[in-house]
C-alpha cells in the first residue's frame, strides 16, 4: 500500500464511514452499530500497518522527519511561483504524502508520521474501536450519533497526521462540531450547558492558536539577527510565507528568522490555546462538566484521546516552532504544571460523584504533561530534559490507557447501579468480582504503581525535574501520595465493605470484557515492558525535538554573547578614542 493511500485512508476511511452510515434505513440500528464498528476495526487495522512500517528494520519511515519531508518535497523554480505535486524523490515507505492543496497561500495536503504522532495515532484507533463496542447501548437517534461519533474519529487521526499548520487547524475545528452535539444531545440532564461551554472554551483556545499561525506566517524576519538582514538556511536567505510545520520547526531551532520577543509572543499563544485543550488550570473548568454529562463512550474518547490534542499540540507546535519563547518561559510554566498537579489531586480527594473525581485527576495527570515539557534541563545536560519529555509523552499514552478504562468502568456500574455517588456505593467487589479485579488493576495502573503504566511516565517526569529545580521536584513527588490518597479511597468506597443494595448484580458481559481486556494488557505491557513497547521507537522522534530546542538554546547564548560585547565595545570605543 503506497503512503498517499494509507495515510489519507486513516483519516478518510471514518470519514466514508460517516456518511456511509447516513445512507442505511434509520430502524436498520443493527446494521448501523455494526458498520460503524468495522470502519472503527479497519482503521485501526491501517494504524498497526503504520506502525508495521515504521518499525520494520531498514525503512525510511523510520528516518528523520525532516529528511524524509525533504526527500518528498515540492518543486519549485523560483521565489513567485507556486508549488507544484511532482516530488524530487521516493515516496513509498517514508510515511510521508504531500501535494499542493490552495498553491496561492503556499498551503499543501501535507501528512506525515514519525514516533510522537504515531503513538498517537496508534492510542487513537484502539480508543476509537473500544468507545465503539461500549456505544452498543446506545438507542437514541443511533443514526445520528454513530454518523457524528466516524466523523469525529476522521478528525481526530487528521489532527495527529497534519504537518501543514492550515491543514492541523481545519481538523482542529471540524473536530468541535460531533462532539458538541454528542454531547448536547445524548448527553445527561444539563447536557446543554456543558456542550456550549466545552464549544466555547475551545473556541476561545482556537482563537490564540489561530493568531498564533497567522504570525509565523506573516512575520516578515527579523532585520537584526547577527548583523544580516534576512535569515538564512542552508546559505540560502528564507522569506517565510508557510504553513509547513517540519520547515518552520528548523528555521525556528537554526536560524534568527524569528527573533526572541516574536517567539515569545507565538509560543504565549500557543501555550494558552493549547492548555485550554489539555486541559491546564486555571483553563481546565469545562472539562468535569462535560465529562459529567457526556455519555460513557465519549467521556473515554474524550478523556483518551482528546486531552491528548492539547499535549501533541504543545510537543509539535509550541516548543518546536518557538524554542526561544519556551525557554524564556520554562520556569513559569514548570510552576504551572506542578500546581495543576497538585490542584487536581487535591479537588479529586473531594468529590462526591464518581465520574466527577475521574475528571479531576486527568487535571493531575495532563499536569505532568506540562511539567515534563517545561523542565529544560539544557544547561547541564539535553539528555535530562529528554527524560522529561519521553515522559510527558509516556504520560499521554499511559494516561489514554487508564482514563479510558476509568470512564468505561464508572458507566458499567452506572448502568446496573444508576448512581455514581460514591456514598451510596459500595460492596461492589463481592457481587462483582471481576469487575472489581479490573477497576483495581487500571486504577493502579493510574496511581502510579510500580510495573504499571503510569509509574514509568512519573518517574521520568520527576527525575528530569529534579535536575531542574529540586523543589518543582518534591512537589511533583509529593502529588504521588496525593494521588495514591484519593484512589485508594474511591476503591475503599466503591468495592470494600457490605452492601446489599447491590446483591445480586451482574459481573462483566463478554462485550465489557472484549473492551477490557485490551486496556489491562497495555497497562500491564507499558509497566514491564516500556522500552519494547513504546520507547524504542517514539524516543528517536522526541530526543529530535530536544536537539532542535538545544540548538536554539545554545544560538540564543551566542547572540546574547555577541550583543554583550557589541555593547561592551560601543562603550569602551569612545573611551579609547578620547584618550
Amino acid at each position: 500500500m503506497s503512503d498517499d493511500l494509507l495515510l489519507t485512508l486513516l483519516w478518510l476511511l471514518p470519514l466514508l464511514g460517516a456518511i456511509g452510515v447516513l445512507l442505511i434505513p434509520k430502524r436498520a440500528e443493527t446494521a448501523i452499530k455494526g458498520t460503524a464498528l468495522a470502519i472503527t476495526l479497519a482503521t485501526f487495522v491501517l494504524t498497526l500497518v503504520a506502525y508495521g512500517t515504521y518499525v520494520q528494520p531498514g525503512s525510511n519511515a523510520s528516518a528523520p522527519l525532516r529528511e524524509r519531508a525533504e526527500r518528498n518535497a515540492l518543486n519549485v523554480t523560483n521565489a513567485t511561483d507556486t508549488p507544484t505535486a511532482t516530488e524530487v524523490g521516493p515516496a513509498l515507505g517514508d510515511l510521508v504524502v504531500r501535494r499542493t492543496w490552495i498553491p496561492y497561500f503556499n498551503i499543501q495536503y501535507y501528512l506525515g508520521l514519525d514516533g510522537i504522532s504515531l503513538s498517537l495515532v496508534l492510542l487513537t484507533g484502539l480508543v476509537s474501536v473500544l468507545a465503539c463496542l461500549a456505544s452498543w447501548n446506545i438507542d437514541k437517534q443511533v443514526k445520528g450519533y454513530f454518523s457524528l461519533y466516524l466523523l469525529l474519529t476522521a478528525s481526530m487521526m487528521g489532527v495527529f497526521l497534519s504537518l501543514d499548520m492550515f491543514l492541523f487547524y481545519v481538523f482542529f475545528e471540524v473536530m468541535l462540531l460531533p462532539m458538541y452535539f454528542l454531547i448536547g444531545v445524548w448527553g445527561g440532564e444539563n447536557r446543554e450547558y456543558a456542550a456550549i461551554k466545552f464549544l466555547l472554551y475551545t473556541l476561545f483556545g482556537s482563537v490564540f492558536i489561530l493568531v498564533a499561525i497567522l504570525l509565523l506566517y506573516f512575520w516578515p524576519g527579523d532585520p537584526l539577527v547577527a548583523g544580516v538582514p534576512q535569515a538564512m538556511l542552508h546559505g540560502q536567505a528564507f522569506s517565510a510565507h508557510t504553513f509547513d510545520i517540519v520547515a518552520l520547526s528548523q528555521i525556528a531551532s537554526e536560524t534568527g528568522y524569528y527573533g526572541v520577543s516574536v517567539q515569545r509572543w507565538i509560543f504565549g499563544l500557543f501555550l494558552v490555546g493549547f492548555c485550554i485543550k489539555l486541559p491546564s488550570f486555571p483553563f481546565h473548568t469545562w472539562l468535569p462538566d462535560a465529562h459529567v454529562q457526556a455519555p460513557t463512550p465519549i467521556s473515554m474518547i474524550l478523556a483518551g484521546v482528546l486531552l491528548k490534542i492539547g499535549g501533541y499540540g504543545l510537543i509539535r507546535l509550541a516548543w518546536p516552532l518557538a524554542p526561544l519563547g519556551a525557554i524564556e518561559f520554562a520556569y513559569p510554566v514548570a510552576v504551572l504544571g506542578v500546581f495543576s498537579i497538585l490542584y487536581g489531586a487535591l479537588v479529586a480527594m473531594a468529590q462526591t460523584d464518581f465520574k466527577k473525581l475521574v475528571a479531576y485527576s486527568s487535571v493531575s495527570h495532563m499536569g505532568y504533561v506540562t511539567l515534563g515539557m517545561a523542565a529544560m534541563n539544557l544547561t547541564d545536560d539535553p539528555r535530562y530534559y529528554a527524560f522529561g519529555v519521553n515522559g510527558a509523552m509516556f504520560m499521554m499514552i499511559a494516561h489514554g490507557i487508564t482514563s479510558t478504562g476509568m470512564f468505561f468502568l464508572v458507566g458499567v456500574i452506572y448502568e446496573r447501579a444508576h448512581t455514581r455517588d460514591l456514598k451510596k456505593l459500595g460492596g461492589l467487589l463481592t457481587s462483582m468480582p471481576a469487575y472489581g479485579a479490573i477497576s483495581f488493576l487500571i486504577f493502579f495502573g493510574s496511581m502510579g504503581l510500580p510495573g504499571l503504566c503510569g509509574f514509568i511516565a512519573e518517574a521520568f517526569v520527576v527525575l528530569s525535574t529534579f535536575n531542574y529545580s529540586k523543589l518543582l521536584a518534591i512537589l511533583a513527588a509529593a502529588a504521588v501520595v496525593l494521588t495514591a490518597a484519593y484512589i485508594l479511597w474511591t476503591l475503599q468506597r466503591v468495592f470494600l465493605g457490605r452492601n446489599e443494595q447491590y446483591r445480586g448484580l451482574p459481573d462483566l458481559t463478554p462485550r465489557e470484557w472484549a473492551i477490557s481486556i485490551p486496556l489491562v494488557v497495555l497497562t500491564v505491557a507499558l509497566g514491564v515492558f516500556p522500552q519494547q513497547f513504546l520507547l524504542s521507537w517514539m524516543s528517536p522522534s522526541v530526543e529530535r525535538m530536544v536537539r532542535d530546542v538545544a540548538v536554539a538554546s545554545a544560538r540564543l547564548e551566542s547572540n546574547e554573547t555577541v550583543r554583550q560585547a557589541k555593547v561592551v565595545t560601543e562603550v569602551a570605543l569612545p573611551v579609547v578614542q578620547s584618550r
